[in-house]
């Protein structure tokens, strides 16, 4: 889940991956890695550092969907070595057998990481089969502060809680300086179900549908819906409330103080309690370089990789050792790595039944059409 704008100064980043199939590959293809990750999700140098050291050359391919992923892995033939599907997706994904188990012997750095967070995931990934995370974030509100205090009385309390975005009367007040909500069902779905007391891993379509009204009512205060282009107009004023990501918010933040635009943007993880998920990399069944894939995967859990990484994007990664070699501002910031009080009241997305990504889905298209 992450920042989605594409920064990377590498021309291999302008390049899809192309072909697909199985089988052993060619010479040639030993020497590629085709990568599909979510764009600015990853250190500058990390990539030119690995294809130094390996001699293999990156292709990297970006998406800001886990929609955009599935419906390539589920196609087959994706032509990729490795993908960063979010966690929720990820155990789908794997009940649809599109991934190589994995071999742990060639990912020695498995023992470096956090055994909480493997267990957690566990959960969706049996014995950690087939996945290795790689970043872990939350989902909450974005805001420019000086807009919010404007509107709510010199106070910006109000951003700590989901009453902001989900009572009419509140988002309202922001609708003319812009309101942006994140364009995926699977991720605003279930956090109107939590604000509703409701299971977020509910399928009951009683509970969904109510979801689906709470999301509509707040409807005609939303400028628009996208999961990448909030970063850059919260960094510039263009847009002053978001549900988005902790990351990508972040990010705008430290745009903003860079600029030195007068612009003051803030994250809060509302005390309701919020998402919490994980990225994950894996490798297709179909990979044609999977030997290329495991060397990747291994390197992006060196520690001070890891940590030159969670630098750059501003999410906490899963690698222990990498902690005390992460900036101090942001280990110690509590939107990146929360504290255990924050966490407890944390929670994780489910795998969804194909009937309740049908009702998803058409909700979603409800809801943002305003029908």
């Amino acid at each position: 889940m992450k920042l989605r704008t594409l920064t990377l100064g590498l021309s291999a980043a302008l390049l899809a991956a192309c072909g697909g199939g199985g089988g052993s590959g060619t010479a040639q293809d030993s020497k590629v890695l085709n990568v599909y990750n979510y764009s600015d999700y990853i250190a500058e140098d990390t990539i030119p550092e690995f294809e130094k050291q390996s001699g293999v050359k990156v292709t990297y391919d970006v998406f800001d969907s886990d929609e955009m992923v599935e419906t390539k892995l589920l196609a087959g033939n994706s032509g990729y070595d490795v993908v960063v599907p979010t966690l929720n997706f990820f155990g789908r994904q794997i009940q649809a057998g599109v991934f190589l188990p994995l071999d742990k012997a060639k990912i020695p750095n498995l023992a470096k990481l956090d055994p909480k967070v493997m267990e957690r995931i566990a959960t969706q990934d049996p014995g950690n089969k087939y996945g290795v995370p790689y970043m872990i974030g939350t989902t909450g509100i974005g805001y420019n502060v000086d807009m919010l205090k404007e509107r709510f009385g010199g106070s910006a309390d109000i951003a700590n809680s989901w009453d902001l975005v989900f009572k009419p009367e509140n988002i309202a007040r922001m609708k003319d300086c812009g309101v942006t909500l994140l364009d995926t069902p699977a991720d605003m779905i279930p956090v109107a179900m939590h604000y509703l007391g409701l299971d977020p891993h509910s399928n009951n379509p009683a509970d969904i549908q109510k979801a689906g009204e709470l999301l509509k009512s707040i409807r005609p205060y939303v400028q628009n819906f996208h999961s990448s282009q909030y970063v850059g107009s919260l960094a510039n004023g263009g847009t002053c409330l978001v549900v988005g990501w902790s990351g990508d918010i972040i990010q705008a933040r430290d745009r903003a103080e860079e600029a030195a635009n007068g612009v003051h943007v803030a994250y809060s993880i509302p005390r309701e309690g919020a998402p919490q998920w994980f990225d994950m990399l894996a490798i297709p069944k179909d990979a044609k370089n999977p030997e290329a894939a495991y060397q990747f995967i291994n390197y992006l859990l060196e520690p001070k990789v890891a940590a030159a990484n969670t630098n750059f994007i501003h999410y906490a990664n899963p690698v222990s050792e990498a902690t005390p070699l992460v900036d101090e501002a942001i280990r110690t910031d509590p939107t990146i790595y929360p504290p255990a009080d924050v966490a407890e009241k944390m929670f994780t997305y489910s795998i969804n039944t194909p009937e309740t990504d049908k009702l998803y889905t058409r909700l979603w298209t409800e809801i943002k059409t305003g029908r």
